[in-house]
């Protein structure tokens, strides 16, 4: 019995060390694995970013041919021509491709919780979606801003350069850059080839709450601000190409309408307001609100605009009538951000007690609430397919939900 008892021991005691030599054994295959995955993302984006430059040289080839043609007709007016070359210049006509081709309805009411991360040691202000791939990036009142991959959660970059938080990110069309805007009153051009910094814009005197992408181009953007007032850059010069003025609040949201030269901008001032970033003017306001707006967002058909107060109320607007369509009501809790799916069907609310609200815009009425969050909403928005969402929060955690 006593030798059995013995050889038990040594047996337990060799499973033992041989089943501690596994745990370094997995970590360094799960180290190789990120690493592999992180790889891939970054050739991806790179090759994204080689099909969008081969495209502008393809473009460029075919605007020179015709300038050649035109040469050989009026040498004079052609040589015009090239001498004022010299900045970029906003897309004179955009064509909608949901006009044409509408997007599949998700079925949102049978949607829950998929995932959970952990991503920033401070609130996420944040969020963007990647134009192509399914991958998000976050932005932190820790200074720094994540990106990832979905829907593993995979850490594929992450940058600091901002001396204050962040407030705002938003990917350029190619998915080449991303724009990131702070309350150091800057906005920040990243670039994925060289993973640094390559513009900083700083004509803004106060935070900066918000910045977006053109929708058809990677030239242009433009950044709202505590300073009340917008700015249109120009990226290529790095300068400022317009600043809207006429709110006389905080200027706390800003986006282009979907395939135009319009930006629409919510402010402290309870009016939403539509600019022509061509000539800086306002082409409209919409009064209704009766305290500050903190979020607007287009519907991806360009007709409807959506704004959360923080009241707790969600209006909508119709941009061709210039008159409210409808008004929903969150509860007590202020609204932080809005966003429609890409169908235009679904309008996803994130609010200050922690819940997701989805109104549909057709009926007028509350659908679901989506709870998961331990602490305020601050950002929501769907993917290109209208397959997933995603939300963060100021309890620093990223939230998948399909």
């Amino acid at each position: 019995v006593v030798q059995e008892k013995k050889r038990l021991v040594a047996d337990l005691r060799r499973l033992k060390s041989h089943c501690d030599s596994y745990e370094p054994m997995l970590n360094m295959m799960r180290t190789k694995y990120e690493t592999a995955m992180k790889e891939k993302m970054m050739l991806r984006l790179e090759r994204d970013r080689l099909a969008a430059k081969v495209a502008a040289f393809e473009e460029q080839m075919k605007q020179l041919e015709a300038a050649r043609a035109s040469d050989t007709a009026s040498p004079p007016a052609a040589a015009t021509k090239r001498g004022a070359r010299s900045s970029s210049r906003l897309p004179d006509s955009c064509i909608n491709p949901y006009h044409s081709r509408p997007a599949t309805e998700a079925p949102m009411e049978r949607w829950g919780l998929s995932k959970t991360f952990q991503a920033h040691n401070a609130a996420i202000s944040a969020i963007a979606v990647h134009p192509s791939r399914p991958v998000v990036a976050t932005a932190s009142d820790d200074c720094s801003w994540k990106m990832w991959g979905l829907p593993g959660g995979e850490l594929l970059m992450s940058a600091e350069g901002h001396t204050d938080w962040l407030s705002s990110i938003a990917f350029a069309p190619s998915g080449a850059q991303l724009a990131t805007g702070s309350a150091d009153c800057s906005v920040k051009i990243w670039d994925f080839a060289t993973s640094r910094c390559m513009a900083s814009l700083s004509e803004h005197s106060q935070a900066v709450w918000g910045v977006a992408y053109h929708d058809v181009t990677d030239n242009f953007a433009v950044s709202c601000s505590m300073d009340h007032t917008a700015k249109v850059w120009d990226l290529v010069a790095a300068k400022c190409k317009h600043t809207l003025r006429g709110h006389v609040d905080s200027v706390n949201s800003v986006c282009f309408q979907p395939y135009s030269n319009n930006v629409c901008t919510g402010s402290g001032d309870k009016t939403v307001s539509l600019w022509d970033c061509r000539s800086g003017l306002c082409i409209q306001t919409f009064y209704g609100h009766k305290n500050s707006i903190n979020s607007v967002s287009f519907r991806v058909t360009g007709d409807t605009i959506a704004s959360g107060d923080a009241d707790g109320v969600v209006r909508l607007w119709d941009v061709r009538m210039v008159a409210e369509k409808a008004a929903f009501t969150v509860g007590q809790y202020p609204c932080n951000a809005t966003a429609f799916d890409p169908s235009g069907k679904w309008l996803a609310a994130g609010c200050d007690d922690g819940q997701v609200r989805v109104f549909d815009t057709e009926l007028g009425e509350l659908r679901t609430t989506m709870t998961g969050h331990s602490d305020a909403v601050q950002c929501c928005t769907f993917d290109r397919k209208g397959q997933w969402m995603v939300t963060g929060g100021s309890d620093a955690t990223l939230r998948l939900w399909c």
